[in-house]
């Protein structure tokens, strides 16, 4: 497999960097090939606008689509653009590896998503869905939460993860092609003990292991609830 990890998290010594360590190492050991875009390690600007370019379509009015489109007709996004896009046009399989933060993703990683997944490198001309730029990758998000698992459920204060993770999962990964794996999920790294930490790190490296055959979350067009 060639597996493209694009890691959110600003701490190396947090247990999302222990995670990111024993994934890199399980797979190269595997004999699979890793690219890991390491966003806050990188300084990835997050701010998607003319800086993406270095075409022009209109120096009057900035509109994004179109300037998008320019820049994929004619080679036109800045290099540092251009590396990330053609991580995914290489990558089998797309990680998002983040703690989620106000139920969503933090910001850097938004802000990579808005700048890489450009019309005409990630959708457009048609091309969405089981007909996506991507359709055969696979995707999967690994991520932690501050809360234990009763809070994540239908009975908890907050919905199930996969209804968390459902703008993700239907409008960022099913939208441009991937097939969904089913997330992989650390509860409260903060609250649980060091033994409870080496299981999900074993978990998470055997998940990494099976990308290719992992479970696929069934199609929904909406949440659960």
């Amino acid at each position: 497999m060639r597996v493209l990890i694009i890691f959110a998290h600003a701490e190396p010594t947090s247990f999302n960097g222990s995670m990111l360590r024993a994934g890199i190492a399980a797979l190269t050991a595997a004999g699979h090939e890793v690219e890991v875009s390491d966003l806050y390690a990188m300084g990835f600007d997050p701010v998607s606008d003319r800086r993406n370019f270095v075409t022009i379509a209109n120096p009057d009015e900035l509109r994004q689509q179109a300037e998008e489109a320019l820049a994929s007709a004619n080679d036109g996004f800045v290099p540092d653009l251009q590396v990330e896009m053609d991580k995914l046009a290489w990558c089998d399989v797309l990680v998002f590896q983040f703690p989620i933060w106000w139920l969503g993703l933090p910001a850097i990683l938004k802000g990579w998503v808005d700048r890489v997944f450009a019309i005409g490198r990630a959708y457009g001309g048609g091309r969405w869905f089981e007909g996506g730029f991507f359709a055969g990758k696979r995707a999967m998000c690994a991520v932690s939460v501050g809360g234990l698992e009763n809070v994540y459920s239908a009975d908890g204060v907050y919905a199930p993860i996969e209804d968390v993770l459902y703008s993700v999962h239907r409008g960022i990964f099913a939208f441009t092609g991937f097939s969904v794996i089913e997330p992989f999920v650390v509860y409260g790294p903060g609250r649980i003990n060091a033994v409870e930490r080496a299981v999900y790190l074993e978990d998470y490296v055997e998940r990494l292991l099976t990308l290719d055959t992992a479970p696929i979350l069934e199609r929904s067009d909406t949440p659960a609830r």
